[in-house]
């Protein structure tokens, strides 16, 4: 994980400065966790503490609810976009095949020569 990554996700914030950040009640911020849109980290009080992640998060959420989508819808939306980057994660871990590699070289020949344009072959301008 990188620097930057590995410090938003630092669960440093309580949920006082989460409302203030994000202009939502604890109610509000309860019911998404509720919800399992957002899952804080406790400390040793059993306290919640967010990350700047969760700050996005909740941010994004009220986003969605002005833009008239309801919870089920994003719920899907989060649903997807980790189904998304599970499968991306699974695609990076699976090995190239010979197939896979001359598909890929053919293809960049392709583009190099600029026989794939869609404007047909790239000839010098007049």
């Amino acid at each position: 994980m990188k620097e930057k990554e590995l410090r938003r996700s630092l669960a440093v914030l309580p949920i006082g400065t989460v409302m203030k950040l994000t202009n939502l009640s604890a109610r509000q911020i309860r019911y998404y966790e509720e919800q399992e849109l957002i899952t804080p980290e406790r400390n040793a009080g059993n306290r919640r503490m967010f990350s700047l992640n969760d700050v996005d998060r909740l941010l994004e959420i009220k986003d969605y609810l002005a833009d008239g989508i309801n919870m089920a819808g994003i719920k899907e939306i989060y649903a997807l976009q980790k189904q998304r980057a599970e499968q991306k994660q699974a695609d990076l871990a699976k090995p190239l095949t010979d197939r896979d590699v001359r598909r890929i070289l053919h293809d960049e020949f392709l583009n190099l020569g600029g026989l794939q344009s869609d404007k047909g072959p790239n000839y010098p301008a007049h």
